[in-house]
């Protein structure tokens, strides 16, 4: 009787030896090598030696591939969700790796050596810095409204009224509907898609209503005949059912999403971004929004508004679960300062130094210099690449009919296709994410930093084989 071909698998102690450095921890490896080898085991035909450790050695590189790691942005979208979003500042890296090292006064109160506020100072920047009477932090945006609406639906008014031209789709899949039921309010819905009056809010108010919710349509845009009242208008409303509510009121709640904190439009050619101190002003009693995209700091969700409100939201039991840790607050913290050390002059322009806002003011010749010196030097390689028109998004769900003019390195390769070397470039060990664009490969220049010229050059130069 021939020998079983389960007899040809080779131990887990010779793979081990005959496979390449890695970088993974080995008991990673193991498991990697015995969940290959069970399956084999239920295999028609087992692969030669050779075969076997070419195949492992793949499945190891794919898997440290999925390491959370730098890479280079070259898609042209600022604030990538899949990448990141916002790249931190100098100033927060600084203070992330101060904190981080060691300990801390996250909870304590230095002049009477007892237990002291999480985040005070922060939340004081950030109410100082929005024109806010009151401030506080959660892990993102989404936790933040999910945490307002359970607050104010744990009692019999559980309604929150809002229009349907604001049940938006977010990122990954996420929709506003389905957020706000997961806190466990009754949706109110009122006016169409395109069309809500004043009228419709008004007539919607009742004994069940909880707050009135007003959600900006921040990642689309509508044209034509559309119709919806202003936060202004609503807290005019909100004002005057007060007296049917109590001591408290109603509610009027405004989520932002993004939440920029200087006029886009001092930057660069960008549609007009709703910034919270115009929704307080206007009369919000609360507004939440994120701490990266435009912000430019790490992710959080920042919730601004009436110091009563505030507290009561602190002392929520859920707040707990959906507070943020030191290296967060460290961030954060460096992130707000900066902002408010931009306006210790009156009329200061926007701070320097926070790579968003950095990344929308770079001037067209200095991408279009970047692109030429990068040019001289592929200018050897066989290989086709010219500077093209670029047209740079913010991302996020951000500005989605603004476009900032950029460069764009153009790649037609000649011995292969673009998805070949698309793949090549994201295998490079510091992987680089192009598009494809008129069956080529494009680098947008805008979201490169110029101190990662050097690896873009040195990477096309693998890929393509021409050193």
């Amino acid at each position: 009787m021939p020998p079983a071909p389960q007899r040809a698998i080779p131990s887990v102690d010779r793979l081990l030896h005959a496979i390449a450095p890695s970088d993974l921890p080995r008991p990673f490896v193991v498991q990697a090598l015995r969940h290959h080898l069970a399956a084999l085991r239920s295999a028609p035909a087992i692969p030669d030696f050779e075969t076997l450790v070419a195949d492992l050695n793949q499945i190891l590189a794919a898997t440290a591939r999925q390491r959370l790691q730098p890479v280079i942005n070259g898609t042209g979208i600022l604030a990538h969700t899949n990448l990141g979003r916002a790249p931190l500042s100098t100033a927060a890296l600084a203070a992330l790796s101060s904190v981080a090292g060691g300990y801390s006064n996250l909870e304590l109160d230095l002049d009477s050596g007892e237990r002291g506020p999480r985040a005070a100072y922060l939340e004081q920047s950030i109410a100082l810095a929005t024109g806010a009477p009151a401030a506080t932090v959660v892990n993102n945006c989404a936790a933040a409204l999910i945490l307002i609406l359970r607050h104010f639906t744990a009692g019999p008014r559980q309604e929150v009224i809002i229009s349907r031209g604001e049940l938006i789709q977010i990122g990954g899949g996420f929709r506003i509907p389905e957020i706000l039921e997961s806190s466990g309010a009754r949706l109110r819905e009122i006016g169409t898609t395109n069309q809500t009056t004043l009228d419709d809010y008004a007539q919607a108010i009742g004994p069940h209503t909880a707050l009135i919710l007003r959600v900006h349509r921040s990642n689309f845009f509508m044209e034509g005949f559309v119709q919806s009242p202003s936060i202004a208008d609503l807290a005019r409303l909100a004002q005057e059912r007060a007296p049917e509510f109590g001591p408290a009121g109603l509610p009027l709640v405004e989520d932002l999403g993004s939440g920029a904190w200087v006029d886009l439009a001092r930057l660069a050619p960008l549609d007009h971004e709703p910034q919270p101190h115009e929704s307080l002003q206007a009369g919000a009693d609360l507004v939440c929004f994120s701490g990266d995209k435009l912000l430019g700091g790490p992710q959080a969700g920042l919730i601004v508004g009436q110091t009563e409100r505030i507290r009561a939201l602190k002392k929520d039991p859920f707040f707990r679960a959906l507070r943020c840790d030191k290296l967060v607050f460290a961030a954060l913290q460096a992130t707000v300062e900066s902002y408010l050390h931009a306006r210790s002059t009156r009329d200061a322009p926007p701070p320097e130094g926070i790579p968003m806002l950095d990344l929308m003011r770079i001037p067209l010749e200095t991408l279009h210099g970047r692109g030429e010196a990068i040019l001289t030097r592929l200018g050897t390689l066989a290989i086709q690449v010219t500077l093209g028109e670029g047209r740079s998004q913010i991302g996020g769900g951000v500005c989605p009919r603004s476009h900032l003019p950029s460069v764009n390195l153009v790649i037609r390769p000649h011995t292969q296709s673009v998805e070949a070397l698309s793949r090549q470039l994201r295998h490079h060990p510091t992987p680089i994410l192009a598009f494809i664009a008129n069956d080529t490969v494009q680098i947008d220049l805008r979201t490169v930093f110029p101190h990662q010229d050097d690896l873009l050059v040195q990477a096309l130069q693998r890929a393509l084989s021409l050193t």
